[in-house]
């Protein structure tokens, strides 16, 4: 089957976007000043059992889509992409990264985080923007808005809360690059939507209901 022109563009922006995202991901890892939430969480687990990242990352994404069933959640391509483009790239990633900086001077850490932070705004908006489904912790999100009625910056913000605890007491890296990320994410994701996903922004501001948000995968 042939896919148009419109179809190839949304793909080929659905795997730059995963790409771009499992690439934030490793920098900010690699800077060791605190991963994103859920990273935080993924390396806790990754120290306890000695699994590589990606299939930790994999085997999380695995359990947050059963969660899906009792809420009523239905995955798309982009869904299954995310466990799969992510999973795979994500320990590579690191180890060009460990070869390319071995060990990183302060200054160095400093940069590789910011730029795991603007990298990950930019990735999530393609992603975004190529509306084939969301990431497996967005679906978990959005249907516990649904089937709670709260409004999403309260169940966004206790999921992050749950997975940075649970992850920090595991023994993942907590830092002021977590905090950074949680605050500049969302405007990094905001300007670079006007280009990679106009649908969801009108005059700068979110054009969907807050229920309907789909946000980092």
């Amino acid at each position: 089957m042939t896919m148009t022109p419109s179809a190839q563009r949304r793909a080929t922006q659905l795997l730059l976007g995963l790409l771009g995202f499992a690439l934030s991901m490793a920098l900010m890892l690699h800077a060791g000043q605190g991963g994103m939430p859920w990273d935080v969480l993924h390396q806790g687990i990754v120290r306890r059992t000695g699994l590589p990242f990606g299939v930790v990352v994999v085997a999380a994404s695995v359990l947050v889509l059963l969660a899906w069933i009792p809420l009523r959640q239905k995955p798309g391509v982009g869904t299954i992409a995310n466990v799969v483009v992510i999973g795979a790239t994500v320990d590579p990633f690191l180890a060009l990264l460990d070869q390319a900086v071995p060990e990183p001077g302060t200054g160095l850490r400093v940069v590789l985080a910011l730029a795991g932070i603007v990298l990950n705004g930019v990735a999530t908006a393609a992603y975004i923007g190529s509306r084939l489904g969301p990431g497996p912790r967005d679906g978990l999100m959005t249907g516990l808005v649904a089937r709670t009625g709260r409004p999403v910056r309260e169940v966004r913000t206790a999921i992050e809360v749950v997975v940075v605890l649970t992850g920090w007491a595991l023994g993942g890296t907590f830092g002021w690059a977590t905090v950074a990320y949680a605050l500049g994410v969302g405007p990094v994701v905001q300007l670079a939507a006007r280009r990679l996903a106009p649908a969801l922004t009108v005059r700068g501001r979110p054009a969907v209901r807050p229920t309907a948000t789909r946000t980092t995968p």
